[in-house]
């Protein structure tokens, strides 16, 4: 399914692709919206997963009660790949294909880069 999304600069706020073919030509400014596009996968929530959306994920392996060094933790931003025609998400100079991600303990939307950036500085 092909859905959209958009950041209104002007407002601060995400709105539904929907909203915005309401709004007539003039109202419309191309420099006031970042339109991001749905991924087609869902987290663990059921919560659709936008381009721009901030994503948390982890491995967990499993030794029974004891804590394990391998044990992993990430969170980063969700892009398109023009060159791979493909989502990922990059933690900190690494990159996950989101493909991959879903395949993580836990994976969620935790927000996202417009409203939501201290999560990014947070995971660093």
């Amino acid at each position: 399914m092909i859905k959209f999304r958009a950041w209104d600069n002007e407002c601060k706020a995400i709105r539904d692709y929907d909203e915005l073919k309401g709004l007539t030509l003039d109202a419309l400014d191309a420099s006031d919206f970042k339109l991001e596009q749905f991924t087609g996968l869902k987290d663990v929530n059921g919560k659709e997963i936008y381009v721009g959306d901030i994503i948390h994920f982890g491995s967990v392996w499993c030794v029974g009660d004891e804590y394990d060094p391998r044990e992993e933790e990430h969170i980063g931003a969700v892009k398109y790949r023009t060159d791979c025609a493909s989502y990922e998400v990059n933690c900190n100079g690494q990159t996950f294909p989101l493909m991959e991600v879903i395949n993580f303990d836990g994976y969620s939307v935790q927000g996202n880069v417009h409203e939501n950036p201290e999560l990014l500085e947070a995971g660093k």
